[in-house]
């Protein structure tokens, strides 16, 4: 049917948890694109890995009292395990502390080296005297030197959005010792970012990328491209690099280039020709599934990477927003921070899969997992609509003809109005607008439930001499159901594989290669899919709450931060408090913590920055009522001016915007 050859990947998850529901929704958008493909007739390889380097790796092993391959062992069968009940079906699944990914790690190392593309210089960096080792700024804790926020991370403030270096915070320890950290002189690799600006610039207009992440990459690049720290310093879980005793490669160096190593293995299982889908010149199709929240390590380190390594770049980057659950950023307080093992212990996988396929489309935005709008679709279109058609015709043909279908059409206009949408549904799947194939095919199943509803074999069955009209109506009315089979077979495999059984038919083709089963036997007819029981969505939420018992940590003394020197009445006057209305939310591209919010203060809006993303998604704060310092100066960010600052309460549940009482209104002064 075609010639196109494609190789795809899914970003690699971290080796040091469990899958959850917001990795799902990337690999299940991946493999129902892939399952697409190859029910087209493409030739499509889906490859992944584990990813498994890094510090964290390294010092969740430590505590658990085993190696740090134990550690990846384990774990890499556990989300094997999960994926796998969940119907993604990987050609091949790896790990990145592999042989193959030590070679082309090396590799591609080396030839950016030989090409002048790696310098290396002495930085200072937080060293942990009691273990011996650099510490990221993840692993710094202290107090913030802005606002005096406890217990922040070495790399910005949660409670008020400051960005600093790791040196500047007060009180600073290691996260992993306690012990006051010191600095310490090393030599560092880098890679030469800048050097591929102009191919850079090229590439990303170049039609690779969708236009939102295109945007934000123009910016990046308009404000320059630094060099990119690739090492790091023993003791470190990862490969060591050539000619540097005792200095790693970072495992962001070697993550993306774990694709080429998981496909390598599988080249070498199946004989495949690997350089036809890696070398330069490459003709094959190459396309990478990712959160946006990865975008900067894909769309420019990688490209870069491979081209300096005389490697061929992505064909296209595909990246997904968050996954949010009942309107919020999952939570295990909530009991919506969902692990792929704990849903599939309660509800059927099948499920997910069409309500992620149902509101997926083509671009970067959230998607949020509504749970009574699940059980509303689920339950609306796939059984009440789907399977229904399946089993209102199956018990006439059981029961008066012996399992055995006309040999008539009744409807060819009808069938061809079927087939003939396929190709429209295709451009749909081909272009990851699922959400309007899924709304095409459920047309699709109106019209075969409206044929139904007016030819009532119901009825038909009551009167004698009606046996052959009851035969046809039923024999068409299965033929409609195959061809919806059919159309969400990449979506529903399971689902499909049990109507391909009940009709002794298998669809191997796509939909034009469609014949209707005529004068043909089916098999009894299986239940296909129950009803989303609503007790068992409440189960996985009570499944999924903290166990604050379980989980404590050693009982310490509560920290809070300490009371600031006095002020007189005249400083605290200074303050201009407003109430202030949250027009927009929008999370900042790059920063992990960040909200950027556009809020009315009453004379005017200002765009402040805040630290709250660990709390709040933006749904939560648009239309929202809070605080603000008005007449604080304007700071210059990273990411934008900031004229003003929200007021937030911070400890160790997390983090609350200060909201002033009912009847306050924008623009009101705090007396």
């Amino acid at each position: 049917m075609s010639n196109r050859k494609i190789l795809v990947t899914s970003a690699l998850p971290y080796a040091n948890g469990p899958i959850h529901l917001g990795h799902m929704l990337e690999y299940l958008q991946t493999d129902m694109w892939v399952r697409f493909q190859k029910q087209r007739g493409n030739v499509c390889h889906y490859v992944c890995a584990d990813d498994t380097h890094g510090t964290p790796i390294m010092l969740k092993a430590d505590r658990e009292g085993i190696t740090p391959e134990e550690l990846i062992a384990q774990v890499g069968k556990e989300h094997l395990a999960d994926f796998t009940a969940f119907g993604v079906a990987f050609d091949n699944y790896h790990s990145t502390h592999s042989e193959e990914n030590k070679y082309f790690s090396s590799l591609i190392y080396t030839r950016l080296r030989d090409a002048g593309h790696i310098s290396s210089r002495t930085i200072t960096q937080a060293y942990d005297p009691v273990k011996e080792m650099f510490l990221p700024d993840r692993f710094i804790k202290g107090d913030c030197p802005k606002c005096g926020a406890t217990e922040q991370y070495g790399d910005g403030c949660e409670v008020c959005g400051a960005n600093y270096a790791s040196s500047e915070l007060k009180n600073a320890v290691s996260a992993i010792s306690g012990e006051k950290p010191i600095d310490k002189e090393s030599v560092h690799y880098f890679f030469n970012l800048a050097d591929f600006t102009e191919m850079l610039t090229d590439w990303t207009q170049a039609g690779h990328l969708q236009p939102e992440v295109r945007n934000k990459l123009a910016e990046w690049l308009d404000s320059g491209l630094q060099q990119w720290d690739i090492s790091r310093d023993a003791p470190y879980f990862g490969f060591e690099i050539p000619d540097a005793p005792n200095k790693y490669f970072y495992v962001w160096l070697d993550a993306p280039i774990g694709y080429m190593a998981s496909f390598k293995n599988l080249c070498d299982k199946q004989s495949l020709d690997f350089d036809a889908f890696w070398a330069k010149d490459s003709k094959t199709e190459l396309y990478h599934f990712i959160g946006k929240d990865i975008i900067y390590f894909h769309a420019l380190f990688w490209p870069a990477m491979l081209k300096g390594a005389n490697f061929r770049t992505p064909s296209a980057i595909f990246a997904h927003g968050f996954l949010t659950v009942n309107g919020e950023k999952m939570s295990k307080s909530r009991g919506t921070f969902i692990t792929a093992r704990t849903y599939l212990e309660h509800l059927n996988p099948e499920y997910l899969r069409y309500y992620f396929a149902a509101k997926l489309g083509a671009g970067v935005d959230d998607l949020d997992l509504n749970f009574d709008d699940f059980t509303q679709r689920v339950n609306s279109d796939l059984v009440g609509k789907v399977v229904n058609i399946g089993s209102r015709c199956s018990g006439f043909i059981a029961k008066r003809f012996n399992n055995m279908l006309s040999a008539k059409l009744a409807e060819p206009e009808l069938w061809a109005e079927f087939v003939n949408t396929n190709e429209t549904i295709a451009d749909f799947y081909e272009h990851r607008e699922f959400a309007k194939a899924m709304r095409e095919i459920m047309a699709l199943a109106d019209k075969a439930n409206r044929y139904i509803d007016e030819k009532k074999p119901w009825l038909i069955a009551k009167e004698e001499g009606k046996e052959a009209e009851l035969h046809d109506v039923c024999t068409m009315g299965l033929n409609l159901f195959r061809v919806l089979v059919a159309y969400l077979k990449p979506v529903l495999p399971t689902l499909t594989y049990s109507a391909e059984v009940f009709l002794n038919s298998e669809v191997h083709g796509w939909i034009d290669e469609l014949q209707p089963l005529l004068n043909h036997q089916l098999n009894d007819f299986i239940p296909l899919m129950t009803r989303v029981d609503a007790d068992k969505i409440a189960a996985i939420v009570e499944a999924s709450k903290e166990n604050l018992e379980k989980t404590a940590a050693p009982v310490q003394a509560k920290q809070f931060a300490p009371i600031a020197d006095t002020i007189d009445i005249t400083d605290f006057a200074k303050l201009d408090l407003r109430i202030a209305k949250i027009l927009k939310a929008e999370a900042v591209e790059g920063a992990d913590k960040l909200l950027h919010l556009t809020v009315d203060i009453g004379d005017e809006t200002r765009s402040i920055f805040a630290g709250i993303k660990s709390s709040y998604s933006p749904e939560q704060l648009e239309g929202r009522l809070t605080l603000v310092v008005a007449n604080l100066a304007a700071r210059k960010m990273r990411f934008g001016l900031s004229e003003g600052m929200v007021l937030a309460a911070g400890g160790d549940n997390g983090i609350y915007l200060l909201s002033p009482d009912t009847g306050a209104v924008a623009g009101m002064r705090v007396k």
